[in-house]
């Protein structure tokens, strides 16, 4: 995963550096609940000191912000390709939003899981709760864009449409896992049910 400069700093030997710590962490805070979760809980999961753990972060709220941005900037990272398609279509650049986004989702699945339980409890939950209304924002204006080009039906609000597209790909935390199968052919299966739907057209 790609961490900012300051945590890059942070790393320890193999095993014991950041992203191992960051990973039993959001394995715990899955599991248990953030506030059931202590930071004496981190360490013993990864058999380390306390003081180990500290060496890599400054707290558990630390460990909870680095791991919604993760999921977050996998999203951002997909928003951002898709806006580098000049000459693809609003609805081309949509289903490409929703494909990209599964593929985000099973390959962060444990961050992204941690990221749909978010309530806005604390500061670090209520700025990725506005990251993710930013993100809504602009899949709506995608739809809308889909609307005015005629390849979306104009009788449907664009931002229900959006929270439906993503309560679909959200909804794969709640079954998937990597044994199940291909993630990029999931990604297909999810972007032609959202689009075409289940009917068989005849020609």
């Amino acid at each position: 995963m790609a961490l900012p400069p300051h945590d890059r700093q942070r790393r320890g030997r193999p095993g014991h550096d950041l992203d191992a710590v960051l990973a039993a962490a959001v394995a715990l805070f899955n599991e248990r609940g953030y506030d059931a979760t202590s930071m004496d809980d981190v360490a013993r999961g990864l058999g380390i000191t306390k003081s180990s753990v500290y060496h890599h972060v400054r707290g558990k709220q630390d460990l909870l912000r680095m791991a919604i941005d993760h999921a977050l900037d996998g999203l951002d990272d997909a928003m951002t390709q898709v806006r580098g398609l000049p000459d693809a279509t609003a609805l081309e650049r949509l289903e490409t939003l929703i494909r990209l986004s599964v593929l985000v989702l099973t390959s962060r699945l444990p961050y992204v899981t941690l990221l749909l339980r978010v309530r806005g409890n604390s500061d670090v939950e209520l700025a990725a709760l506005a990251r993710r209304r930013a993100f809504d924002h602009d899949v709506t204006a995608l739809v809308k864009a889909a609307q005015a080009e005629g390849s979306v039906r104009p009788d449907v609000d664009p931002a229900t449409a959006a929270r439906l597209l993503f309560g679909m790909v959200n909804s794969l935390v709640e079954w998937y896992s990597p044994g199940r199968g291909n993630a990029g052919t999931l990604a297909c299966t999810v972007t032609a049910l959202a689009f075409d739907g289940l009917r068989t057209r005849h020609l």
